[in-house]
């Protein structure tokens, strides 16, 4: 209780949560003050997204131990609508929204607003401007939702809570998949929801955004409450917050590099690729790059500037219309017309969307591992499930897949460990080149580390890398030479040495072409 006598808006007391064969969550406690912004801060894994499926009535009462205290009365939710119904609305970082309906109908859909038995249209959609008012989203409400960009759908899902009259509002990784500026009108947003009562919990793994807007951080580390900060008694900055989740401080955010770099073995000239839904609009225009054995080589670039067509383009042509270029591997030129002709050349990508490109989400750990070359394990046509599962075993200890058994479904893991498998998966094709995706978005700082460390040891193979990654930071970190690119063209080539966040933004913001391969 507040100093004024206010009560917390909710407790969660000594909550313990068991799946077979694992302790999600053991004794953790909570407290939330009302009108609050409180952080949850954890390692992939830590139990953060379980707390949550808890309090939300997703894992009803009784399938876990320990008491919610919702508004100062003991709470016993046994599904979603439960705590929907008393003022606790969660938005999940998969955004549950349906893209063939209007805003409108997303907003109010399962809560309709009637008249006589029927839903009353002209009301539901005047109630649907109000509420976009208030979040700040001027679209059409009949706007369907496949036509809005991933920053305006978060958007009106917090229009759907309040909706609602939502009196705690948790949300799972806001802006794992947001820009700079959708980020920062969603944190503004949440401030203004604090300025009218209404409290939050946020769980995200960008701790800068945490120490900006966040009152209270609760850390949560292998399912145990590790502490709760107040933020506003000072002392609280990313590595106090990274000291909690992993137990140890980072001096570094990334290994030490000490880079062994050959001969240019992979070579694109002149690459030009066409939309494949817009003829007129070229996704990437006359580009020149190469990389060399054990090198790592940054693509650079803001939202939409076409890192991932080109990636993808690449690889086995599995984005855009090809109109022109080669690709030169081993002073031979290739042509990858698909993505099996890509693989067997030696090519692996890891998307940036692994739930969607990367996994088969109803596949078992190692069944997801060994599916980009099933004939390395099947030399009769028929799977080898003895090799299968020691292969599945040797990556699971390698990359440090945290899981009771590579048996289980992938759609169990964290997202860390979710990006391990995919990781995995690739290395089992044993490549010469890895496009890496964004490959540590949406995980922590403690599973980033040991990504960057993999990419380091595959390096250190001979292996050449390409790493396209929205934070300069990680670039900056860990890439040998970068290669900028604005609107599809490639702008500039930097290389570590030289590179500074200035010169960079300067080169992703910039038509003018500069030196290339």
């Amino acid at each position: 209780m507040r100093p004024d006598g206010t009560p917390p808006i909710l407790e969660m007391r000594s909550i313990t949560k068991e799946f077979p064969g694992v302790k999600a969550l053991e004794d953790v406690s909570i407290t939330v003050q009302a009108g609050e912004i409180h952080a949850i801060c954890g390692e992939n894994g830590a139990g953060k997204s379980t707390l949550m499926k808890v309090l939300s009535g997703v894992y009803p009462a009784g399938s876990f131990s320990g008491q919610i205290f919702f508004q100062g009365q003991a709470v016993a939710f046994r599904d979603i609508r439960a705590s929907e119904d008393a003022g606790i609305a969660i938005i999940h970082q998969e955004l549950a929204l349906i893209p063939e309906l209007s805003i409108t109908e997303n907003i109010f859909l399962g809560n309709e607003v009637t008249r006589f038995g029927r839903i009353d249209w002209v009301e539901q959609k005047a109630r649907a401007i109000e509420l976009l008012a208030r979040v700040g989203l001027e679209d059409d409400p009949d706007t369907q939702i496949k036509n809005l960009g991933v920053g305006k759908q978060q958007l009106v899902e917090i229009a759907k809570a309040l909706s609602k009259n939502v009196k705690l509002l948790i949300l799972d990784e806001p802006t794992a998949a947001l820009n700079e500026d959708d980020s920062q009108h969603l944190l503004d947003l949440i401030l203004g929801l604090k300025g009218r009562g209404i409290a939050s919990i946020m769980i995200s793994h960008k701790l800068n955004e945490i120490e900006r807007i966040a009152d209270s951080i609760t850390i949560i580390r292998d399912g145990k409450t590790v502490e709760t900060l107040d933020v506003h008694a000072g002392g609280v900055d990313e590595d106090r917050i990274i000291r909690g989740m992993v137990g140890r401080s980072l001096a570094s955010r990334y290994p030490e590099r000490h880079a062994t770099i050959g001969e240019v073995f992979f070579e694109v000239r002149d690459w030009t690729v066409q939309h494949p839904l817009i003829a007129e609009r070229l996704v990437a225009k006359h580009s020149n790059l190469y990389v060399r054995r054990g090198e790592v080589v940054g693509l650079a670039g803001l939202m939409g500037a076409g890192r991932t067509e080109l990636a993808m383009s690449l690889f086995g042509r599995s984005y855009g219309t090809y109109l022109e270029g080669e690709v030169i591997k081993d002073g031979k030129p290739i042509v990858m017309r698909d993505v099996p002709s890509a693989i067997r050349h030696g090519l692996a990508y890891v998307s940036e969307d692994r739930k969607v490109l990367g996994l088969n989400l109803l596949d078992t750990i190692e069944r997801s591992i060994v599916s980009a070359k099933l004939s390395k394990i099947a030399p009769h046509g028929v799977v080898d499930a003895y090799k299968e599962h020691e292969v599945a075993e040797d990556y699971r200890g390698k990359l440090r897949i945290k899981t009771p058994s590579v048996e289980v479904g992938v759609s169990k893991l964290s997202g860390g460990n979710q990006q391990k498998v995919v990781l995995a998966k690739w290395m089992f094709t044993d490549p010469d080149l890895l496009i890496l995706d964004e490959p540590t978005r949406g995980i922590d700082v403690g599973a980033k580390y040991e990504i960057y460390t993999i990419i380091q040891e595959l390096a250190a193979q001979g292996k050449g890398i390409i790493l396209i990654s929205s934070e300069l930071p990680e670039l900056l970190g860990m890439a040998d030479r970068i290669y900028t690119v604005f609107e599809g063209s490639i702008t500039d080539e930097i290389t570590a040495s030289d590179a500074t966040p200035e010169n960079l933004m300067r080169s992703m913001t910039s038509e003018k072409k500069k030196a290339q391969a």
